[in-house]
């Protein structure tokens, strides 16, 4: 019996202020066994892109969203310095690893692509507490006062689809909650059509994936 031993190379776009650091950063992650950088998206699909700035200007996060509407993946930055008020901004461009350019060694650079390309992310601990501290915020200030949970949904429908993942049917939801089945059924597409999902399972599937049921 054989094993299969073959490691997927991680296909890796790099931005750079600079062709010397373009040149660098894209050299050292050629250099490496496990990710491979593409001169250009449209040699073939890309896993992840590594971003190099001075700071996150209007120019740079513009940038940032134009790559988060072409290829949409995550993206693992690389900043001279980041306010921490622009931090929440960067996450809504896929930035799923940031990492200060002091502290940018070869060696991070390629554990914050792989980590990125794995579905995981990277923030300095004092990045990460700013970032807790506004999404804390959006709860309490916005989302909280028009009876919103940081899923989307409303308590109402949060309670309509925990009923739903136990298997209970419209007319026991409506029941249970002391709601008639028409409101029961108002809850539910109201859900869908907002959230973009198909159908009563997809939406049991997405609260259970926010962790709200």
């Amino acid at each position: 019996m054989t094993t299969d031993t073959t490691v997927r190379v991680v296909k890796a776009i790099v931005r750079a202020p600079d062709p010397l650091t373009y040149t660098a950063v894209s050299n050292h992650l050629n250099s490496t066994a496990a990710v491979e950088v593409a001169a250009r998206p449209h040699q073939g699909p890309v896993d992840v892109a590594v971003f190099v700035a001075e700071r996150l200007t209007v120019e740079v996060m513009s940038a940032l969203r134009r790559l988060k509407e072409a290829l949409g993946v995550p993206v693992v930055l690389i900043p001279s310095e980041i306010d921490r008020a622009d931090l929440f901004t960067a996450v809504e461009c896929n930035v799923v690893a940031v990492l200060p350019r002091a502290a940018a060694t070869h060696a991070r650079i390629e554990e914050a692509v792989l980590t990125a390309a794995a579905g995981g992310g990277v923030l300095p601990s004092r990045l990460l507490g700013e970032l807790l501290r506004q999404i804390e915020r959006m709860q309490r200030e916005i989302l909280s006062p028009s009876g919103l949970h940081a899923s989307g949904l409303t308590p109402r429908e949060i309670g309509v689809l925990r009923l739903m993942s136990e298997g209970l049917d419209t007319a026991e939801i409506a029941e249970q909650m002391c709601l008639s089945e028409r409101a029961v059924k108002r809850v539910v597409f109201g859900v869908t059509r907002r959230l973009n999902l198909r159908n009563r399972p997809h939406a049991v599937a997405y609260a259970l994936r926010s962790g709200v049921i």
